[in-house]
């Protein structure tokens, strides 16, 4: 009656039952595990980083135009006679081509255009007083010196236009020294090249780190259920001595005594059994969040493992395990990648020690013509080349900033291979750790298995003395208690070997090739 009212109260509401193997729970798990989810955003994101400073090398094309407008104004000479202002209208244009260069050269391909108008208002002359004046001639293009009488009545008002520029022009700017043969440029493409690869090692050891834990939480499930087969087990012992000792109590053949201790053994193993399902339900929704991005999917939803517990001997090799560990560890991977990182932070700020010594150079062909087709006329002709090339050197005085950033950097790539070294020497022990934790599993599950098999044939023996009236319910009730323990014992070594192999895949980092999982990063 016990036994069916627990189960009763477990099956309220009963959910639908889903077998499930490990193999479906790891494929599942991959797909739908958040954490993972998560992680395999950082490569996307890492990537795209990595192409946006690659993209610093794209040429970029410019333009730009203006219009200038500018009265100087006229006046009067000493004498009082009139000086005409001049106006001056420009209008620029200038395009082209520019960029950079991975080994750090800069570059400008592009052309410019002026057309400049200067005109001036007619002054007429009503005093002919001998003076001297200069005036700016706009149709002869030059200034002209009146004197005297010679002055002209009057002045007509004239406009000139004029078209310059540059075409075909070159600007190259190169590093030889600081920011040669590494540039902050540079250095951010390579820091994100290894970061990339940091991110999709990360992805990986979630991975990993997610199998393991479905792993474990599938075998804990498939003790927890065991055990509540134990418990219920060790409740109908109980429940069938008591009913045995009533009928002894009733025919005189056994103490009241007897009777109230197997009662007690029976409400002992009654709450052992609640406290037993229990730990199953926590167990299953353990395994649940590990499988689930919509947990409202499962609520209804009961686990049924399909996989036996069993286990299976395996050959452990600490050497190759070694080997394994220090080749496949995705943390370890990292730190390596962290290290090579910061050596190139080392070589870029060791090259900022260098004086800016650039070498530059500029290219081009100039044009004038107070006609725009004069003005093409003469790129086309090549008429008036130029060219220059030089040098230009700065030398900080001090350099203390660049100094201190060299010894900062070469400091923290000494730090990080000591945290390399300990990461190695910590993957060791684990793996050591772990092979001897799954080598004593394996022997507990023979021990245990022989405790279980002993204590089945001592409370049997015993329940048959008890029968022919050479025992006492104590002795059944404590020889039920062991037995009980040993059938728990069991199991529990049957699942603590089993998650020790996957302990041991995990310090590995060998876990997706024990379980034949492939991973893809998009």
């Amino acid at each position: 009656m016990a036994v069916a009212s627990v189960a009763a109260l477990a099956q309220t509401n009963a959910p639908e039952i889903r077998k499930l193997s490990l193999e479906d729970c790891l494929a599942i798990a991959i797909e739908h595990n958040l954490d993972v989810q998560i992680k395999r955003y950082n490569p996307e994101i890492s990537r795209f980083n990595l192409r946006a400073i690659q993209g610093t090398y794209d040429s970029s094309m410019y333009f730009s135009a203006q219009h200038n407008d500018n009265q100087q104004p006229g006046g009067v000479d000493s004498q009082g006679r009139p000086v005409p202002g001049l106006k001056l209208e420009t209008d620029s244009y200038s395009g082209g081509l520019q960029g950079l260069l991975p080994w750090g050269l800069t570059y400008n391909l592009g052309m410019n255009l002026t057309d400049q108008t200067a005109s001036r208002p007619g002054v007429v002359n009503t005093n002919t007083t001998y003076f001297t004046n200069t005036f700016f001639d706009l149709t002869a293009g030059n200034s002209v010196t009146f004197v005297g009488t010679n002055l002209p009545s009057s002045i007509p008002a004239s406009s000139q236009e004029i078209f310059s520029g540059g075409a075909g022009f070159l600007q190259l700017r190169q590093p030889l020294l600081k920011n040669f043969w590494i540039d902050n440029t540079r250095l951010q493409i390579f820091l994100d090249r290894k970061t990339l690869k940091i991110s999709e090692l990360d992805l990986r050891s979630q991975v990993i780190n997610t199998v393991t834990a479905v792993e474990q939480a599938y075998y804990d499930l498939i003790f927890a259920q065991e055990s509540v087969k134990v418990q219920q087990k060790a409740l109908e012992l109980a429940d069938r001595l008591v009913t045995e000792n009533k009928k002894r109590v009733e025919v005189g053949a056994l103490a009241p005594l007897d009777e109230k201790q197997a009662e007690a053994q029976a409400a002992a193993n009654r709450a052992d059994l609640l406290a037993a399902m229990g730990t199953e339900d926590t167990q299953e929704r353990v395994l649940k969040s590990l499988l689930s991005d919509d947990y409202s999917k499962w609520k209804n939803v009961s686990i049924q493992p399909t996989a036996a517990m069993v286990a299976v001997p395996e050959h452990f090799d600490l050497q190759e395990s070694w080997e394994k560990g220090l080749r496949f560890r995705p943390d370890l991977l990292q730190q390596q990648l962290n290290l090579e990182k910061q050596g190139y932070v080392l070589r870029f700020q060791k090259n900022q020690l260098f004086p800016q010594l650039d070498l530059v150079g500029t290219a081009g062909y100039n044009a004038s013509s107070p006609h725009f087709s004069g003005y093409l006329d003469q790129f086309g002709g090549r008429d008036n080349p130029f060219w220059s090339v030089g040098g230009q050197m700065s030398i900080p005085l001090g350099n203390t900033s660049a100094r201190n950033n060299y010894r900062a950097a070469k400091v923290t790539k000494e730090q990080i291979a000591l945290q390399l070294k300990q990461l190695e020497q910590n993957i060791l022990i684990q793996i050591e750790n772990a092979i001897a934790t799954a080598r004593t599993s394996f022997q507990r599950v023979d021990a245990t298995r022989e405790a279980r098999i002993y204590a089945e044939a001592a409370l049997d023996a015993e329940q048959k003395k008890l029968e022919s009236g050479k025992s006492t319910s104590f002795e059944v009730l404590r020889l039920q208690r062991d037995l009980t323990s040993a059938r728990s014992a069991e199991i529990r070594a049957l699942a603590d070997y089993n998650i020790a192999l996957a302990q041991i895949a995990l310090n590995e980092g060998t876990t997706l090739e024990r379980r034949h999982l492939s991973l893809e990063i998009k």
